[in-house]
């Protein structure tokens, strides 16, 4: 398991995808990959997905499910489920990603970007907390024949907004770290993960993200998944910290 970089306080950028509008003062860097979050960023926001995990754990919305689960007792089965607490947890919140990926829809866009990464030769990962079955879903519903790789899910640890997946698909993909790439998510977990990454980091805003343009950790908001075309096709650099 990759290990985590220090923060990084440097603008990043990258040179425009599209050959025309390169200069030969140019002193950006190729993009190599786009690492993409999945819930509220490939498909719509569910939000009542997370505040009905945390009822069915008992805990309150300051609490981070993934680290609640994580903390429960391994060692001890619960009487009359040949389960420990923590496998218990987990299927409490499996069951409920199960009914919100029934519900999933593609965000606006979706197959327009990955059309475009695909033919400027920009490779595609996904980082997410969810665990694998809704990411099987997505990609066989809405993404058929584009390649992911890799695919990090919950069984990677430690999850977001540790830095440890993005740095791993860094490595397999060869690029030894962050630098490299892009990392697209809704959430403050993204924002944070792609930043002590060394990614250039993109929110997609909502209306339930909103703060989060101005966080110190996210360097380009867009409003819609295929925004992003544009802005790769000329050339993007990071807001300055």
């Amino acid at each position: 398991m990759a290990s985590s970089s220090p923060s990084t306080t440097q603008p990043r950028s990258f040179a425009p995808l599209n050959p025309e509008n390169v200069t030969t003062s140019s002193t950006s860097t190729a993009l190599k990959a786009v690492v993409f979050d999945m819930d509220g960023t490939l498909c719509l926001p569910q939000s009542w997905m997370f505040a009905e995990m945390r009822r069915r754990l008992g805990i309150t919305k300051g609490t981070d499910i993934l680290d609640h689960i994580i903390g429960l007792p391994t060692d001890t089965i619960v009487e009359g489920t040949g389960k420990s607490e923590q496998e218990i947890g987990y299927e409490k919140i499996r069951s409920v990603e199960r009914e919100a990926m029934g519900q999933m829809q593609p965000q606006e866009g979706l197959v327009e970007l990955m059309d475009y990464l695909d033919t400027r030769g920009v490779k595609k990962a996904i980082c997410t907390r969810n665990f694998d079955a809704p990411v099987e879903h997505l990609l066989t519903t809405f993404l058929t024949g584009h390649e992911f790789y890799p695919i990090i899910t919950r069984d990677f640890k430690p999850p977001k907004p540790h830095p440890a997946g993005i740095l791993h698909i860094a490595g397999k993909l060869g690029l030894g770290d962050g630098s490299g790439t892009i990392m697209v998510g809704d959430s403050l977990d993204d924002m944070a993960a792609g930043r002590k990454a060394g990614s250039l980091t993109v929110l997609l805003a909502n209306s339930e993200n909103e703060a989060l343009k101005s966080h110190e950790y996210t360097d380009f908001h867009v409003n819609k998944l295929s925004d992003l075309i544009a802005v790769l096709e000329k050339g993007i650099v990071a807001r300055e910290q």
